[in-house]
């Protein structure tokens, strides 16, 4: 009798231990991470859930809640028709106050962002002014692109000036020109507006998140222009298929510069020759993954 209570009380002891542990865990991760841990625990909050993936401030009327889905359905066709299929599903969170969106998106600047996890989770979080198709669209190509090639690839192996250049293929708030030529051109002069041909960001200037958003508005906004520039010609090269070939070739294990360059030449437009130089072009012997 005594060996079992000894046995029962070094279980209990064993119990509280873990217990402990696994608090202080938690506080940890909520420490690091609190809007991922907001975005994860949005079940728990005021905020009403419509059943597919979308969950909307209490401050926003039920009424309205159709026309949020018609949008969200656009901006997901749109995703889809790019990326030739759309697989990822991230939960969206549609915010009414800046406290709101600074709880599940940190800071209150920017219309909308994206978060996703190493395990597969996805978010994406989005204000009042980011309900549109472009905002959805820029922040889902973020979402699906990490699908494609992954949590670990796409945060460490991928550029963020290609992440961004990207969802800007999607996102017409800047140049709402579908031409890929005509939207190249529309870029450079997005660009030359923004540097006045004299502050250049160079390509691997804005390789990671950090530097990438580093600085004051306007030099952001020169980054954003500087990635829509070399993406859109990137784009324009090539024909249809090509970026549903890079896909394929970072999924089979090429590194990113290796696609990015490869697909360029399996894959030239007919809109090659005619294409102005991008004077930041990526070169293809200095080329990092970022």
């Amino acid at each position: 009798m005594k060996s079992i209570f000894s046995r029962l009380k070094s279980s209990i002891k064993v119990g509280k231990m873990l217990l402990l542990v696994c608090l202080a865990a938690l506080i940890s991760y909520f420490c690091l991470f609190p809007q991922l841990f907001y975005c994860q625990t949005i079940r728990l909050s005021a905020f009403r859930s419509s059943g597919d993936g979308m969950f909307v401030s209490p401050e926003i009327k039920e009424s309205h809640h159709h026309l949020l889905r018609s949008i969200i359905h656009s901006a997901e066709m749109r995703v889809d028709s790019f990326y030739s299929g759309l697989r990822s599903k991230p939960k969206l969170i549609i915010c009414a106050t800046p406290a709101e969106y600074e709880r599940y998106c940190s800071g209150v600047e920017g219309a909308g962002c994206s978060l996703g996890t190493p395990w597969g989770e996805s978010f994406i979080v989005v204000n009042m002014e980011g309900i549109n198709v472009d905002v959805i669209s820029h922040e889902l190509s973020h979402i699906e692109l990490l699908k494609r090639l992954g949590w670990w690839e796409t945060t460490f192996r991928v550029p963020q000036w290609f992440n961004e250049g990207i969802a800007l293929m999607l996102d017409r708030r800047f140049v709402d020109i579908q031409d890929p030529v005509g939207r190249y051109l529309a870029y450079s002069d997005e660009w030359l507006s923004y540097s006045g041909g004299q502050m250049i960001l160079e390509l691997d200037e804005i390789a990671s998140l950090k530097t990438f958003f580093r600085g004051k508005p306007r030099q952001v906004m020169l980054a954003y222009m500087t990635s829509g520039m070399e993406v859109s010609y990137w784009v324009a090269s090539m024909d249809s298929t090509g970026f549903s070939q890079f896909l394929h070739l970072m999924e089979s294990g090429l590194s990113f510069a290796e696609a990015y360059g490869k697909v360029q030449d399996l894959n030239q437009s007919e809109y090659r020759k005619i294409l102005p130089m991008n004077p930041l072009r990526l070169r293809r012997s200095n080329s990092k993954g970022g």
